[in-house]
């Protein structure tokens, strides 16, 4: 199965993989990657980046939202291989290592197994190797604050809750905002469409996931791509407040 690339703004691609999504940012001949997907999607992340006419070896870095495993699937691979370096919040940095895991359990899914979408979901995260332990062996906190010296000039912006790190990506002079999984709009598990938080047992902290929402909207934007669901149009702070009203 091949990954949908999408061009949503002037050299920035979101990518739909098998349930995750990656975002390609392109300057001249080189791009930053914000996330990989699951370590099945590999292959579908490779032939993302050759048609938007890139390579591993064109890859500046690899910026991660989060260190959940559908989002950093190929992160080590891509360090590994070609010297990617890989970049998160200081405070994801031991999780992307796997010096502890915020990471929906087994038991969790097991006791939501009744609701709508959850098996098809497991059995999808079982085949796409979402249980695999895929630690990266040296990820590195931002170099700096503010706009990353990186193709897209990407600015990070903490939006803790779903993990303890968990970053979004600014590009304030797209109106874009690549939101990971601080702001989605939808998933198998969800049974809604449009901006929403991710099902309660997927957040480390549901209550500051809930409160990051208040950061996002501070964000001059009006086009979010989310880590999991189709491209959102229209103002960052509606998109925040509905998916705040539809978490209480």
């Amino acid at each position: 199965m091949r990954a949908e690339v999408r061009q949503v703004a002037d050299g920035t691609h979101l990518v739909h993989g098998s349930h995750t999504n990656w975002v390609i940012l392109q300057e001249g001949g080189a791009v930053t990657l914000i996330d990989t997907g699951y370590p099945g999607d590999r292959e579908q992340l490779l032939a993302s980046l050759a048609e938007v006419g890139g390579s591993p070896e064109s890859v500046a870095a690899v910026l991660i939202t989060h260190a959940h495993t559908d989002h950093l699937g190929s992160a080590e691979y891509l360090r590994a291989a070609h010297g990617t370096p890989v970049y998160a919040h200081e405070a994801e940095v031991p999780h992307a290592r796997r010096d502890f895991l915020q990471q929906v359990t087994v038991g969790q899914v097991l006791r939501n197994s009744w609701r709508p979408g959850v098996l098809p979901w497991a059995l999808h995260v079982l085949r796409s190797g979402g249980t695999a332990h895929v630690p990266v062996a040296a990820p590195e906190p931002f170099p700096r604050s503010g706009p990353l010296d990186l193709p897209g000039r990407p600015v990070p912006v903490h939006t803790p809750g779903h993990t303890d790190g968990h970053c979004v990506f600014h590009l304030p002079h797209l109106g874009v905002v690549v939101s990971g999984d601080a702001l989605v709009s939808a998933h198998p598990t969800s049974r809604i469409d449009g901006p929403q938080l991710l099902p309660r047992m997927f957040h480390h902290e549901r209550a500051t996931a809930i409160g990051s929402l208040d950061i996002l909207a501070e964000l001059e934007g009006d086009l979010t791509l989310p880590g999991h669901g189709p491209a959102h149009r229209g103002p960052l702070a509606g998109a925040a407040e509905l998916a705040r009203e539809r978490a209480q």
